[in-house]
């Protein structure tokens, strides 16, 4: 086992234990984040540094290991951190975490990825072999597509880790500031559905598919002009 699978699995294991110590069942609610809202807003009042990397390295565990509530803890990055220093750690805490799980996927868990998920990898090896990056990106900002199944069917594929990262990174801010500037209202939310509306998804769509249509719109004049 090289250098680099050791340090990856380091990472891993640390991700899990983290995430095992400080997150138990029912912490990553809408209605457990309001509660403890107060107690949390105090706690990075008196230790801003220590609450901001505390913050951005269980966003990293819970990215990492596909734990349902990312979308809360964005919500609660806002609350506490406000957009703009929400916007730094929340972007790069869940590219980070991206980016680990999609090499987990590609390192320990290729044989049941490819099983589980053989139909879909069909779909998705033809879009990366045509345009990797749009269609990451695509794959990003589409509703369709889980954020940890993207990072499982990624890891699968030939897409480099930095392409893999600034795509995603880019691909996710938009999401990432609805969130956060969503979560400095949050004792007005009463469910995630209050955030994202039918008409916000088809945006995303839009936005998502918006390179793909744009390059073979582009490919098409460019051979009919031939």
């Amino acid at each position: 086992m090289n250098i680099q699978k050791i340090v990856f699995l380091c990472a891993l294991l640390g991700a899990f234990l983290l995430a095992f110590a400080l997150l138990p069942p029912g912490t990553l609610s809408l209605d457990s984040v309001k509660t403890h809202h107060q107690t949390l807003l105090l706690l990075v009042e008196d230790h801003p540094v220590r609450s901001a990397a505390l913050y951005f390295a269980v966003y990293v565990a819970v990215a990492t290991l596909s734990i349902p509530g990312a979308a809360i803890l964005t919500l609660l990055g806002g609350a506490l951190f406000g957009l703009w220093q929400g916007v730094l750690l929340v972007s790069f805490a869940s590219t980070l975490g991206a980016t680990l799980a999609m090499l987990m996927s590609r390192y320990l868990l290729r044989d049941w990825v490819q099983q589980r998920f053989n139909e879909q990898m069909k779909t998705v090896n033809h879009g990366m072999d045509r345009d990797g990056a749009g269609y990451l990106f695509a794959l990003r900002l589409m509703p369709l597509f889980p954020f940890f199944l993207v990072n499982l069917l990624a890891g699968l594929t030939r897409l480099g880790v930095r392409q893999y990262w600034w795509v995603s990174q880019l691909a996710m801010l938009p999401a990432t500031v609805i969130f956060l500037n969503a979560g400095r209202e949050l004792g007005k939310l009463t469910s995630l559905r209050d955030i994202l509306s039918p008409g916000m998804v088809f945006a995303f769509t839009l936005l998502g598919l918006l390179p793909l249509v744009t390059r073979w719109l582009f490919s098409r004049f460019y051979h009919s002009s031939l």
